[in-house]
Order: C-alpha cells, then structure tokens, then sequence
C-alpha cells in the first residue's frame, strides 16, 4: 500500500500569508480535517481544478473552506460548502524555496530557519469574515 502522503505545488495567492507563489507542502490524503487546517480540495463547480484552503467551519453538507487572503473570494464565500467527497488532502507542511536567498551565512541561516513550517490547525488563528 502507498504512503498517504505527497506533495503539492502552490500557485495561487490565496493562502497570502500562510503560503505563497512556489511554496510547496506535504500532503497527507485520508486525513482527518479539525476546523483550522490547510486542506487541499476539488473546486465544487469545477473538479479537476484543486485548491488550498483553511477548513474553517464544519457543517452537515462538508466543509466551509476560507482563503487567508481576503483579497481572494474564490472560497466558500463564493461556492458555498464544500462536500466531504471533495475533500483530497490536509496539509501537514509547508517548504518554502530559496527564492532570492543571498549567499551570506546570516540569510542562509534565515531561510533554513523558515523553510520548513507545520501547517496545524493551532498555527494560525482564524478571523471572522
């Protein structure tokens, strides 16, 4: 049987500032989702699109998924409840490339400091939209 686990690229700004443009996470499929985390989801009215989301509310129907960015509706806002069915993955870390990392050892230090970060529910609060 194959690890429940992968990885995924992110494109979209939605999740400013939790996760950004070219920033990678491991995934974990078959995961039980707690309100507050990261989740990786089918676009209800478009399933072969995923998107990254916070698990922000559960309800009978699924899931009420929010963007971080509030600049960015493509959420529940928009569709609605995401069905459980739709659900693909919770993630578990976030990897964040070297991007414009200059070669001193303080910003290389930096960087690995910050490279790797849990994506819990516990590591960021949610805010009432």
């Amino acid at each position: 049987m194959p690890l429940p686990l992968g990885l995924a690229d992110v494109t979209n700004p939605s999740m400013v500032p939790t996760l950004v443009p070219g920033d990678r996470m491991v995934l974990r499929y078959r995961a039980r989702i707690r309100r507050g985390d990261v989740v990786v989801v089918r676009h209800p009215f478009r399933h072969d699109l995923l998107i990254v989301k916070r698990a922000a509310e559960r309800r009978d129907e699924g899931w009420w998924v929010l963007g971080d960015n509030p600049y960015v509706p493509n959420d529940s806002r928009e569709f609605g409840v995401v069905p459980d069915e739709l659900v693909v993955a919770r993630a578990v870390l976030r990897l964040r490339g070297p991007g414009d990392v200059q070669r001193s050892p303080l910003a290389i230090a930096r960087w690995l400091l910050g490279a790797v970060r849990p994506l819990s529910s516990r590591s960021r609060r949610l805010r009432a939209r």
